[in-house]
């Protein structure tokens, strides 16, 4: 075992196939929570003998310790008995070994290990969101992965419009293939379309009417004809971790003035805030391009009663290990850095009109931004 004199040492206790920083950090998948740690600059994990083997050979760790192996030393150096050796134990060992001052820890750090090093005596800090900020700019791997992520997306939304396109009005409701159209059958059509890009799809939307006006609500039930349909579709690439987020929104039937300005409305304020993106822009300046197309075409944001209606959500967010990542396209976000990968997906939800989101993807840089996504905007299916 390679001994260092550091005087930091930084612990992560968490699967990697939940922990977007811990698979950062190994680059391989574990469903059960295990022990990483970083001390000057090398990485290292403790795993046992079921998961040894393919950590060793797969991972990004400097060196990978099979957890029985240290059990009997832990044990020996804290001076306690081998059955009380678990997880909060390694880690005091492992302060010992590398003669740490100082351990820092992620902010989603289990409690019951935090209290534990803090009882012996060490100073314990919580480190900054992201715990490796080099997650934020991302490579051009990265951006490749992601750019995979999104072909995934497409796949699902192109095959939630050939259904909807197949479909057949009947009354007040779509029919495919003799049955009503719900949220779920199309959403099932959708994630088995990802699936066939190797990425798994969950909590998928597929939102129409007055459920598409809360940006959330995964959908339920028929869908209507002449109703706008919001299909958003954030997958995950099963090889490589990173997701895909792209949003289209559909509407089977015959539009009205009100949901075209609408729609209009969304779109133009989507190119607006793309046109607005490159490195040293604020995210806040982003935002405002999109706000400002809304309140130039007479779309208000503004509460009714326990709700709210217009445009209720910032203008994007960072995509990668995560959906929801640093950094943010919101009022108050700040300036974006050549390597951001963000999405734009600005929208406006009315319960009398009905709600759009449209959604892409782009990598930050020095002079503008590069799309990461691709599907098109035809949205009125005859």
């Amino acid at each position: 075992m390679m001994k260092s004199k550091s005087s930091v040492i930084r612990f992560l206790y968490a699967a990697s196939e939940q922990s977007a920083d811990v698979f950062y950090l190994s680059g391989v998948f574990v469903p059960d929570p295990y022990l990483s740690m970083v001390v000057s600059g090398r990485s290292y994990a403790v795993v046992n003998r079921l998961e040894y083997g393919r950590v060793k050979a797969s991972s990004k760790y400097d060196e990978v310790f099979l957890q029985e192996s240290i059990h009997q030393d832990a044990a020996k150096r804290l001076k306690l008995p081998v059955g009380s050796i678990g997880p909060a134990e390694y880690m005091l060992y492992f302060v010992k070994v590398h003669k740490a001052k100082l351990v820092e820890v992620p902010s989603s750090f289990p409690a019951v290990y935090y209290a534990k090093l803090c009882d012996a005596g060490l100073k314990v800090v919580i480190g900054a969101e992201p715990f490796f900020p080099a997650r934020e700019l991302k490579t051009d791997e990265e951006a490749k992965a992601i750019r995979q992520g999104n072909a995934a997306s497409a796949a699902g939304i192109r095959a939630a419009e050939q259904v909807l396109r197949a479909s057949k009005i009947e009354g007040k409701h779509l029919l495919f293939e003799g049955t009503i159209l719900t949220s779920e059958r199309l959403r099932m059509t959708i994630d088995q379309a990802c699936l066939g890009k190797g990425a798994v799809a969950q909590h998928t939307i597929v939102a129409g009417g007055k459920q598409g006006c809360d940006p959330h609500e995964g959908g339920h039930g028929p869908l209507k004809p002449n109703e706008l349909i919001i299909v958003d579709v954030f997958p995950r690439v099963q090889k490589t971790g990173y997701h895909g987020d792209m949003t289209r929104t559909f509407l089977k039937g015959r539009a009205n003035d009100a949901q075209r300005a609408l729609v209009a409305a969304v779109r133009d304020a989507q190119m607006a805030a793309i046109a607005k993106v490159k490195a040293g822009i604020s995210g806040a300046s982003v935002h405002k391009a999109a706000n400002d197309v809304f309140v130039a075409r007479g779309f208000p944001t503004e509460r009714r009663g326990d709700g709210f209606v217009g445009f209720i959500h910032s203008t994007g967010h960072g995509l990668g290990l995560e959906v929801h990542e640093q950094p943010r396209v919101s009022p108050k976000a700040g300036r974006l850095r050549s390597g951001h990968v963000i999405t734009i997906e600005p929208g406006l939800y009315y319960p009398e009109i009905g709600g759009c989101r449209i959604e892409d993807v782009v990598r930050v840089t020095k002079d503008g931004c590069e799309l990461l996504s691709s599907c098109h905007y035809r949205w009125e299916l005859k």
